[in-house]
C-alpha cells in the first residue's frame, strides 16, 4: 500500500488495480481494512481504528483514494463530494485520438445493473442521469493519446463509458470496447489528483499520485 498523504484526519493512498475500496463477490481484503492494520499498527492502537470511505475507484482504475480517520472528516468530506467541492483530475490512455485535442462530452448515463454497465445517450432516457466531463489531450506516444479528464459529475463508470461513446475507448478496457485486455487485467485510467480544503484545517490540500509503473505509462508521461 502506498500512502501520499496522511495526517489526523484524512488518509490518501494510491491504489493499485489489484486494490478494492470496498469488499465484493472475491471475498479480497478491501482497503480500509488494510489501512486500518497500518494505522494500528503504525501508531500502536488499541481497540478499534476508523477508516471512513468518502469515494471509490472501480477495481481495474489506479490512482489517489481519499479515506477519513475520523467522523469529523467523513462527514465534511461526503458533503464535499456531493457537492462537487473536490476536484477530481484523471488520466486515460485510449488508442483513438480525439476528434478534437480538447472538448466537453455531455451525455444521458442509464445504468444497466446486470451488466454493471452503463450506456451513453445524447439525449434524456427514463432512469438515465446527466454526465459531464471535460477532457484534453496532454501526451502522445506512437501508438496511443493521453487525455486529461476532469469530471463534473460523478455517474457509474462515467469516464470509461462517456470516452467510448466518443470512439476512444479506454486502453485495455474490454467491457466499453478495447480490443484486448491489458496484462495485469487492468484499465489505463489512472486518478491523478485531488484537490480540496482540508475538513478541518481548511488548509488547501492537493494530492497526487504517481502513474503505475509499467512502460507504457512512464513513457507516455514523460516530462508531464
Amino acid at each position: 500500500m502506498e500512502v501520499l498523504y496522511e495526517d489526523n484526519h484524512v488518509i490518501a493512498v494510491n491504489k493499485s488495480c489489484s486494490e478494492i475500496v470496498q469488499g465484493d463477490k472475491t471475498g479480497d481484503e478491501p482497503l480500509p481494512e488494510v489501512i486500518k492494520r497500518y494505522l494500528k499498527e503504525k501508531y500502536n492502537k488499541p481497540g478499534n481504528v476508523f477508516c471512513g470511505v468518502t469515494h471509490r475507484l472501480d477495481r481495474p482504475v489506479t490512482g489517489v483514494v481519499l479515506f477519513a480517520r475520523t467522523s469529523k472528516a467523513l462527514s465534511r468530506l461526503n458533503e464535499m463530494f456531493q457537492t462537487h467541492a473536490m476536484t477530481k483530475t484523471y488520466w486515460a490512455i485510449v488508442k483513438q485520438q480525439p476528434a478534437e485535442p480538447k472538448g466537453r462530452l455531455e451525455h444521458y448515463l442509464v445504468r444497466n445493473e446486470k451488466q454493471n454497465k452503463s450506456y451513453a445517450y445524447e439525449t434524456p432516457k427514463a432512469g438515465a442521469k446527466r454526465a459531464v466531463l471535460s477532457y484534453k489531450v496532454i501526451a502522445k506516444s506512437e501508438n496511443y493519446t493521453l487525455l486529461e479528464i476532469q469530471l463534473e459529475t460523478g455517474r457509474h463508470h462515467q469516464i470509461r463509458c462517456q470516452l467510448a461513446q466518443m470512439g476512444c475507448p479506454i486502453k485495455g478496457d474490454l467491457k466499453y470496447g478495447f480490443s484486448r485486455s491489458n496484462p495485469d487485467g487492468g484499465i489505463s485510467l489512472h486518478a491523478r489528483s485531488l484537490e480540496f480544503e482540508h475538513p478541518v484545517s481548511h488548509e488547501p490540500i492537493k494530492i497526487v499520485a504517481p502513474v503505475p509503473s509499467d512502460k507504457l505509462w512512464q513513457d507516455i508521461t514523460r516530462g508531464l
